[in-house]
């Protein structure tokens, strides 16, 4: 029997209060899906899987039920998300914010069961997180991150892609029902390739939680935009030479997921990303764009060969 239980590690930066509380001291509740199968919650090898920009870590539940055969599966909400605490400061929204709640939670988690074996299975902004994680040297992991796979995303992230991501990210729409919210989303995100009706309303049923005012709305802060908002070209040409130095660094085995009609990592980047740094290995995924789900089987049998084999 494989099980999932909601978890919660406390890390250092104020959340926001809900609506008519007050802002809370300077910390933020991250929560955590934890897989693993009856009687192995002390599995010495632990895997990591990290969200997109807009998701949360139910997207894993299927990857996640298929690994947890084989090791302790973790899969956060990213702070803003999910069953995670919303930030007092929107820009703190970003990638040092969340690689150091992640050291936290990797803390916590070795506290409980000693980590052996440390992988990281990380999509678009979880892989960016995943990069600084293992492209840090001296950052006290409780071992060092072993296989990294990112799932559609590299140091270099085209600016056409994030401008497009930038018209959706904030947006605060209310729905009937979950199916009116889960149609919503299949039209966004079009790009994550073909799904079962079945598949969808799973993937897209923890994207949703109650509204104050009835219905159904996106389970993000919307705030999440913030950093985004006024970014420009120069910027992202600035960052990127950042995230080539932490690719660079890093030292675990690597596997890059491409979308074949992926508009955010092109192929000529995975080709550099495969001359450099961890030399990482790389898979196409035809029709589709980013980000694949990891949720059809070829998929998932991509992830599990990479870390079991």
């Amino acid at each position: 029997m494989i099980e999932s239980r909601l978890n919660y590690v406390m890390c250092p930066g104020a959340a926001r209060a809900v609506p008519g509380g007050e802002d809370g001291v300077n910390q933020h509740r991250v929560g955590y899906w934890e897989w693993n199968q009856t009687g192995q919650v002390d599995h010495p090898h632990v895997i990591v899987c990290v969200h997109g920009l807009t998701r949360q870590g139910r997207d894993f539940d299927v990857l996640a039920q298929a690994l947890s055969h084989h090791a302790r599966v973790i899969c956060p909400d990213i702070a803003g998300r999910g069953q995670s605490d919303w930030l007092a400061d929107p820009m703190a929204y970003g990638v040092p914010q969340y690689a150091f709640d992640m050291l936290v939670l990797l803390t916590q988690v070795h506290a409980q069961y000693p980590i052996a074996q440390l992988d990281w299975v990380g999509t678009s902004m979880g892989g960016l997180i995943g990069m600084a994680v293992a492209g840090t040297p001296d950052l006290a992991l409780p071992v060092p991150i072993r296989r990294l796979l990112l799932n559609d995303v590299g140091p270099r992230l085209e600016w056409s892609a994030l401008q497009r991501i930038g018209t959706y990210v904030g947006e605060s729409p209310r729905f009937a029902s979950v199916e009116e919210g889960a149609a919503w989303l299949r039209v966004q995100s079009a790009d994550f390739g073909p799904h079962t009706d079945a598949q969808w309303l799973a993937l897209s049923g923890p994207m949703l939680r109650p509204g104050p005012e009835g219905g159904f709305v996106l389970h993000y802060d919307p705030k999440i935009a913030v950093p985004m908002q006024g970014m420009t070209q120069e910027q992202v040409a600035q960052g990127e030479a950042l995230l080539w130095n932490l690719y660079d660094a890093i030292t675990a085995q690597t596997l890059v997921l491409r979308g074949a009609k992926s508009d955010l990592l092109t192929a000529k980047t995975v080709q550099e990303m495969a001359q450099r740094g961890p030399k990482a290995h790389s898979a196409t995924l035809e029709g589709v764009g980013h980000a694949p789900t990891l949720v059809q089987p070829e998929q998932v049998a991509l992830v599990k060969e990479f870390l079991f084999r």
